[in-house]
């Protein structure tokens, strides 16, 4: 059972950017993590109640390591959610291509990312749904601020250079929303995650992303309301303050 905490949030969330619309054919990246198996679980719901049609399948990128994913095919079949496991060669690409210096992380996305085009395209799906959260796009601000010199975050939605929309129902949605989903309804998530990272030992890990997650925890120690105040600010813009001579008013 979803609450409806969540499903207010992204009922306004998919009203305001028009996300899913009538007739949309959607690919949904599903890890099997604890974000995906949500979204999973949404979609399901919001094709028996929502007011418009649309078809989605699950996919999970097996990275060429195995994994454990029965419990995937279960919940799956259990909500009647079409479901495909795509076996690929990432790990081996990660091993033998990554440059040196550059984030493992990033390239190991870029790729998983491709396979989920590589399989949209094929099936004829005009759109991508990824399970990112606000706590996500808070860290990936957090991260282009720090390393990147960038304002830039992730957006609801975005087309990509191929056509394909790019959607993320849950980027309102908190972590720990989440979290107490899944455990309130008691789903099972594979304590081993596939993530290629947890592979490699402590010492060859990134931890920008764990910095910026301790950050965020500090501000929101210090201001309850951060978050509150964070989502309202990615959503108010002011762009002609800063020095971008693109939007300055010269």
């Amino acid at each position: 059972m979803i609450s409806k905490k969540i499903l207010s949030i992204v009922g306004k969330t998919n009203a305001t950017y028009g996300l899913i619309k009538e007739g949309d054919k959607i690919l949904l990246g599903l890890s099997g993590g604890k974000d995906s198996m949500l979204l999973a679980t949404i979609l399901a719901r919001m094709q028996s109640h929502a007011p418009f049609k649309f078809e989605f399948k699950a996919l999970t990128v097996d990275y060429g390591r195995g994994g454990e994913y029965d419990y995937i095919f279960e919940y799956c079949e259990k909500l009647k959610i079409p479901y495909e496991l795509y076996r690929t060669t990432i790990y081996q690409a990660l091993e033998e291509k990554k440059r040196p210096n550059s984030s493992y992380c990033s390239f190991c996305s870029r790729l998983r990312r491709g396979a989920l085009y590589s399989k949209a395209l094929e099936g004829g799906y005009n759109k991508i749904a990824l399970a990112h959260h606000l706590d996500d796009a808070a860290e990936s601000f957090i991260m282009n601020l720090s390393f990147n010199g960038a304002l830039r975050s992730m957006p609801p939605i975005y087309k990509a250079g191929n056509g394909l929309f790019v959607i993320r129902p849950l980027i309102f949605v908190r972590e720990r929303q989440i979290i107490d989903f899944i455990k309130n309804n008691g789903i099972y998530i594979a304590p081993d995650c596939n993530c290629p990272i947890n592979w490699h030992s402590d010492d060859k890990k990134p931890y920008a992303r764990e910095n910026a997650k301790k950050l965020l925890k500090d501000l929101e120690d210090a201001n309850e309301e951060f978050f509150i105040s964070l989502k309202k600010a990615m959503s108010n813009i002011h762009i002609n303050t800063f020095c971008d001579e693109r939007y300055l008013d010269l």
